[in-house]
């Protein structure tokens, strides 16, 4: 009887527990960060209008200056065939978004005097040493020779290090399994040889990032995510990024969808990370929230405040390797240590400043600052088979609203 009478109020804690660990709505002050929020408030139709046309089934867009939110918008589901809403804290995979996190990391160590981006890998990493270049391949006669010179740390950071970027033998489902070591699948990519000469040609690398991954380990004498948890995650409070999403954080995970026609369907697979990861891929799989992003992309905005010196991010921003042939996803770009930077707006970075900065994701995702204007931008989506995402629509919209709010005398000073 009186396990009865106390059910119903167990039963009240728990649901009241569970709707009070919710991640609230932050606070949103357009005026503060100096935009016109009437001009902002379209941006949630724009979005709609997207999911209307079937291009996603939701999204969460953050727009910050000046240390605040101007706009936070949370729209649609995260799984159509569930019914569940789009949230505040929606976990998302951000993919090559992790690579500006991996650079960070890298720029840290260098502040701390552990490593420079100029140091040849194999100062780090003495598998490096020997490479080979292919000089030649006819049929199936490869001839092999030396580099002009080893491959650096800053030839990886800009995707110039001429590396073999596919995986090697025996590791083809490394990114799907995610169960061998950062150390034993950088000695896979070391023995390849490499396809070009080093700081010659950008050619976007995955593996190169993974080896970036592993400099931090040696470097600092610690995992790689426990580095990147000890001095980037809990210092700016990211609570939910990881390469290890707990059962809770799988909960909340959006969906991806495909376009199939002129729809949308369930993707498969789904990339769900592995319950037990060992690899953590520094080029690609980490999990976030866009919340916790807008909190990394506030750092990068304030010149690294909080986690470096100005100049450290000022060098990292800066532009260190383009030429003739197309650097980056979109027109107009160079290539900084771990971002891609716009030297001349086109196209779909029309609106922002040269200067700004920024990454995109496999799956839709995007994080850009501008720190003329101090303003920063994530979009957090979920969809593949939509071509070149850092040229979407959405992406475009997102920015060319955010920067078409700024104050007159603003804008009009950066025409």
């Amino acid at each position: 009887m009186m396990i009865a009478k106390l059910l119903p109020a167990v039963m009240v804690t728990m649901l009241g527990s569970a709707a009070w660990a919710k991640t609230p709505r932050p606070p949103v002050e357009p005026a503060k960060a100096g935009l016109d929020p009437a001009k902002l408030a379209g941006l949630r139709a724009e979005l709609q209008k997207f999911i209307d046309a079937r291009q996603i089934t939701g999204a969460v867009t953050v727009i910050g200056r000046h240390g605040h939110l101007a706009s936070f918008e949370v729209i649609g589901q995260r799984d159509r065939e569930a019914g569940q809403p789009m949230e505040v804290d929606t976990v998302f995979r951000i993919a090559s978004m992790s690579k500006i996190v991996t650079a960070v990391a890298v720029m840290l160590l260098e502040e701390e005097g552990k490593l420079s981006v100029d140091d040849p890998v194999q100062k780090h990493l003495p598998e490096f040493r020997g490479q080979k270049l292919v000089r030649l391949t006819a049929g199936e006669t490869v001839i092999l020779g030396a580099p002009e010179r080893p491959i650096t740390i800053k030839d990886l950071m800009t995707h110039t290090s001429g590396m073999n970027c596919g995986l090697p033998a025996g590791f083809s489902d490394l990114y799907k399994l995610r169960n061998r070591p950062l150390a034993e699948a950088v000695v896979g990519f070391s023995q390849q040889p490499l396809i070009s000469q080093p700081g010659k040609v950008w050619k976007y690398c995955g593996p190169a990032y993974d080896t970036l991954g592993r400099i931090v380990e040696v470097a600092s004498g610690q995992k790689f995510e426990a580095f990147l948890d000890k001095r980037i995650f809990k210092p700016l409070g990211m609570k939910d990024t990881t390469f290890h999403p707990t059962p809770a954080q799988r909960a909340r995970l959006a969906v991806i969808y495909e376009k199939e026609g002129d729809g949308l369907k369930r993707a498969q697979p789904q990339d769900f990370a592995p319950e037990n990861v060992v690899y953590p891929a520094a080029s690609g799989g980490l999990f976030s929230t866009a919340l916790d992003y807008a909190k990394f992309c506030q750092v990068l905005a304030d010149k690294g405040k909080r986690l470096m010196k100005p100049e450290t991010l000022a060098r990292m921003a800066s532009v260190h390797f383009t030429y003739a042939e197309k650097v980056g996803f979109t027109p107009g770009l160079g290539m900084g240590l771990g971002v891609q930077v716009v030297m001349k707006p086109l196209e779909v970075t029309a609106s922002l400043s040269p200067g700004s900065f920024g990454h995109g994701g496999a799956f839709g995702t995007q994080a850009w600052v501008d720190p003329k204007n101090d303003l920063y931008f994530v979009l957090m989506i979920q969809r593949r088979n939509f071509g070149n995402g850092d040229m979407s629509d959405i992406r475009k919209v997102l920015q060319d609203i955010g920067e078409g709010a700024l104050a007159p005398k603003t804008a009009a000073a950066n025409q």
